[in-house]
């Protein structure tokens, strides 16, 4: 039976046919073809995809069950909720190539941190959300309860708390579209980020205590339970949005297991694709080939192995169409 998909399927396999648009193509039908066998796939995170608004495509993937997994990193996991809470009060700024020192300096100074072509505004996003965060904080701290990082935002979510500020299509918010199906996260590096950095400065002042948030070592742990447990029969794929640490550290888990737990019976990772603008470079993680791999015990030779070399803001949102037949 044939499959109808919708017109940005159709054009973009009617038009895209070579190079970079070639291989966004391959990507996207390798990946349906690995969802089609029974695969489930992790996708990962890096850059600032969430502030990029990654989440109107993303959320919907995540409704479908096209991903069973996510690895991101903490600016991803929070920046999703800060625009779900603040997108009115965000301001783009088009012609940030120009900008003086002063005028970044100007931006500081009214309270907007620039990404890009985006400032996101520190008391309607970062403060909005450390009101809310702090109190599940403090909860789980007087009860001697430790969770991941990715599980209080999602406590936050569930509770309904912070509807009263919502300024976009709840729909567009891929973490609530994970929270709503529990869908499993992990945040390398959390501290990394400014909820990370606000929970640090907690410590620091005496009013929570670390063990009060589980760790990135409790995250590789669990996900290499979670490993063994899912990547039987077609296996677990791997699609990857920049590089970093948000690939780097979930990608390790096969050879950990391999290697440092002996478990010979491991299944290599049995779908890779990344999309990048990071060229081949020297010792750069995120401008590898996919082939390196292959030494790290990461890969099979068999895998099959994509990768785009392009803006992953305009790459993933055309490969998840494809994925949701749009």
């Amino acid at each position: 039976m044939s499959i109808t998909r919708g017109p940005i399927s159709q054009f973009i396999e009617r038009n895209y046919l070579h190079f970079n648009s070639a291989a966004l193509m391959d990507a996207a039908k390798g990946y349906e073809t690995h969802l089609d066998e029974g695969g489930k796939m992790m996708v990962t995170l890096a850059g600032a995809m969430s502030t990029a608004e990654l989440g109107i495509s993303l959320a919907e993937m995540i409704r479908q069950d096209k991903i069973a997994i996510i690895s991101c990193t903490g600016a991803n996991l929070e920046e999703d909720i800060m625009n779900l809470v603040a997108h009115s009060h965000y301001k783009r700024v088009p012609n940030y190539r120009d900008l003086s020192p002063q005028e970044e300096w100007d931006l500081l100074e009214n309270h907007y941190n620039r990404v890009t072509d985006t400032c996101i505004p520190e008391e309607e996003a970062f403060r909005r959300l450390q009101k809310h965060i702090h109190k599940i904080w403090k909860d789980a701290d007087n009860s001697g309860e430790r969770y991941f990082p990715h599980e209080y935002m999602y406590k936050i979510l569930l509770s309904g708390e912070l509807e009263q500020y919502y300024e976009i299509d709840p729909k567009n918010s891929w973490m609530l579209a994970a929270a709503e199906k529990n869908l499993p996260i992990v945040v390398p590096g959390w501290e990394d980020s400014t909820m990370g950095n606000i929970f640090a400065s907690y410590i620091i002042k005496g009013e929570l205590k670390a063990s009060t948030m589980k760790s990135g070592i409790e995250y590789m742990a669990w996900l290499a339970d979670w490993y063994t447990k899912n990547s039987s029969g077609k296996g677990i794929g791997f699609f990857q949005i920049g590089g970093g640490i948000a690939g780097d550290f979930p990608i390790c888990v096969v050879p950990m297991l391999y290697q440092d737990m002996e478990m010979h019976d491991v299944p290599f990772w049995s779908y890779f694709c990344q999309i990048s603008d990071s060229t081949t470079s020297y010792g750069s993680y995120s401008g590898a080939v996919p082939n390196e791999k292959i030494t790290w015990g990461k890969l099979d030779i068999h895998t099959p192995k994509f990768i785009v070399e392009s803006d992953a803001t305009i790459v993933a949102p055309l490969i998840f169409a494809w994925i949701l037949k749009q």
